[in-house]
């Protein structure tokens, strides 16, 4: 069982963001930019295009309200997406405020956000999502 599928079965606390029956949205603890959103599918396949081909586009439309909203919560031109899918053997979408393409450099550091600018990014993202 990989990490996200513990946070979807709730074994381990996330800042989440929304969910529906087959997809689960939370902040990255370890985000490129605050508003740093994961979005993995219910299933755990590890690659991405071993999802079954409903999930693909399915996973598109559950993420697009999210990174619409992730656009009004923060000070960004776009929200970009990533798939990299090395850390964790589960599939899954990155969403992230961007102003330049140097915001999806994965190389660079990612600590460990604090509790309270999670839980700050969180309540900015619901407050648009609702």
């Amino acid at each position: 069982m990989t990490i996200f599928s513990k946070i979807i079965a709730g074994d381990i606390p996330s800042y989440k963001i929304t969910e529906n029956e087959r997809f689960f949205a939370f902040l990255d603890i370890f985000p490129l930019r605050e508003g740093h959103v994961l979005v993995v599918p219910k299933t755990e396949v590890d690659k991405l295009f071993d999802l079954p081909d409903e999930y693909l586009g399915e996973m598109l439309l559950f993420a697009k309200p999210i990174a619409h909203v992730i656009e009004k919560a923060f000070k960004c031109d776009r929200c970009g997406i990533s798939v990299i899918g090395l850390e964790v053997p589960h599939a899954h979408l990155h969403l992230i405020p961007i102003n330049s393409s140097n915001d999806l450099n994965f190389t660079q550091s990612k600590p460990k956000a604090s509790e309270e600018s999670l839980k700050r990014a969180q309540e900015k993202i619901l407050a648009y999502l609702k």
